[in-house]
């Protein structure tokens, strides 16, 4: 972690984690998965979409048109 990621909340840590373990673009609904969500809900998700968005306009995330998010190269 880089001292820059520490100044994230922990919530937006983890979820960084899951991406870049990932290894691949991944979906919502699979960060959720890996976080413990109830992913058949979509309201559970939208508050996670929203965080994966926010960490993609910030520079933290890559998002691709389809969705998916990955780490930035």
């Amino acid at each position: 972690m880089t001292p820059f990621q520490s100044a994230l909340p922990s919530d937006y840590q983890r979820i960084l984690a899951v991406v870049r373990q990932a290894g691949a673009p991944v979906m919502v609904r699979q960060v959720g998965e890996v976080l413990g969500l109830d992913t058949g809900i979509r309201g559970k998700l939208e508050p996670l979409r929203g965080k994966l968005t926010k960490l993609a306009e910030r520079g933290w995330l890559r998002k691709f048109p389809d969705g998916r998010f990955s780490t930035r190269p």
